[in-house]
């Protein structure tokens, strides 16, 4: 039954009876009354607003009532009627004008209410977003045109991750798919257990950049980091061919001919997927595999900064992708590093409120330390987990936060710079040279040092003057 045959009411009916569906329509305007009759339709006159009208309808085979009039105050009263007059379990669609009417129309019983405004403004807003991508889909493709022959360096940030790696891997095949000449290259180490497998179970060639000129590359990429120099071994100032992220940047000056950064999506490999749907260019099992994982580690599951656009991505991938492999990554075994990192976390913590911040000293393995800041955030009472260490000469920092009162990336950055510090509202890093403390020889006074400033630096941005005992 549609109650209400506006220009809502009479597109639904359509879409319904090529459904084969049985329709009964109810309206107090008797010209659209004849007007649907002439058309087949079951038709009636009636004030949908009147329990009257609904007494005399047969509706034993009834399954729904879609109530879509303009009239607000009308579909609630009609809505009452149908929960008072009709069995209660039939289903129920109501139409409002705005959130107030519609937080009514819930109320009364209504299964599920729509904005018609709310639908248009998600329809339009998805076609721009459709015809964005298209845009600069082309201009990635432009580009990669122009430089078809070249040789180009793509570079990923110190100590990749499996979003990086991912995404460096599915530039490369677009790269190669042009006529280009593609080298993945990282700065660091891949030392977190499940990156090392994640590297080895999928055979992904990357080179080390220690050692290499990039001044023998044509082109350069930059893939889940933005700025040369920062967190990269690139010259400062570099001149950059194409950059794709998704890591806020701030003000930074980005000089590239290509720029895509987009800090509503939860991770670079869902940029990346979307290019290569775009592109049509085929994707293998291998590199669908790279980049659900790097999806899914990303956004931790799609429980962090995740975005319709990851889900969407991950759904296209999952089809392709190799799930025994992918269960293998899931069950990596911890190293003894990591867990003397995390003992040593849990050992060192300092709770300040809602704060808490550990320093685990010196370590051999940085990527211990976000592993670290996941398991603390689990404590009670917690929301915000803070875990450093001090590894060639350089003091390490991770963090997590679960507060939404808190923006962790934009708080790093005011505690530790931004050329140093950065990341997501929920998960971020920073990285402090030691500097003058890199001459102090006793360890014990080195780790003493960087810990009263850490902390004081962090709780200062943070607006905490006094530490809780």
């Amino acid at each position: 039954m549609i109650l209400g045959s506006g220009s809502i009411g009479f597109a639904t009916a359509k879409a319904l009876r090529e459904l084969g569906k049985e329709l009964i329509i109810v309206d107090k305007d008797p010209q659209k009354v004849e007007t649907l009759r002439e058309e087949a339709y079951e038709a009636i006159v009636g004030d949908i607003s009147e329990i009257e009208t609904l007494r005399g309808l047969q509706t034993k085979k009834l399954s729904g009532v879609l109530i879509v009039s303009s009239d607000n105050e009308a579909n609630k009263q009609a809505l009452r009627n149908v929960k008072k007059h009709f069995r209660p379990s039939l289903y129920c669609v109501a139409r409002a004008s705005d959130v107030i009417n519609l937080q009514e129309m819930e109320e009364i019983g209504a299964d599920f209410v729509f904005m018609p405004s709310r639908i248009v403004s998600k329809s339009l807003s998805r076609s721009l977003e459709r015809a964005e991508s298209v845009r600069i889909g082309n201009q990635l493709s432009q580009w990669f045109r122009k430089n078809t022959g070249k040789s180009l360096a793509v570079v990923v940030h110190d100590n990749p991750d499996p979003d990086a790696i991912a995404g460096a891997l599915a530039l490369k095949l677009m790269a190669e798919n042009y006529g280009l000449y593609p080298t993945i290259l990282y700065n660091g180490e891949i030392g977190h257990q499940e990156n090392k497998a994640f590297v080895n179970l999928l055979g992904i060639n990357l080179e080390h950049m220690e050692g290499r000129d990039i001044s023998e590359f044509d082109e350069i990429a930059l893939v889940d980091c933005a700025v040369a120099g920062s967190n990269n071994m690139l010259p400062e100032g570099t001149h950059i061919g194409v950059v794709i992220d998704h890591h806020p940047v701030g003000d930074a000056e980005i000089d590239a001919d290509f720029i895509d950064i987009r800090p509503n999506v939860g991770a670079s490999a869902t940029i990346m997927t979307k290019y290569l749907q775009e592109l049509n260019i085929e994707i293998s099992s291998e590199i669908a595999t790279a980049l659900l994982y790097g999806i899914r580690t990303d956004t931790l599951d799609f429980k962090r900064n995740t975005d319709p656009n990851d889900l969407s991505a991950a759904s296209f991938l999952y089809p392709m992708a190799d799930h025994e492999v992918l269960d293998q990554l899931e069950r990596p075994s911890m190293s003894i590093e990591t867990l003397d990192v995390l003992g040593q976390a849990i050992k060192n913590r300092q709770v300040i409120g809602s704060y808490l911040l550990s320093n685990v000293g010196i370590i051999r393995d940085r990527d211990a330390l976000p592993q670290a800041a996941d398991y603390l955030l689990n404590l009670e009472g917690i929301f915000t987990t803070i875990v450093f260490g001090v590894s060639d000469d350089v003091i390490y920092i991770s963090g997590r936060s679960n507060d939404i009162r808190v923006n962790l990336g934009t708080i790093l950055k005011k505690a530790f710079g931004e050329g140093s510090a950065g990341g997501h509202s929920t998960a971020a890093g920073a990285q402090i040279a030691l500097g003058v403390f890199s001459d102090i020889k006793d360890r014990q006074t080195l780790l003493k040092l960087v810990d009263e400033a850490v902390v004081k630096k962090f709780l200062k941005a943070v607006g905490v003057e006094e530490v809780d005992e």
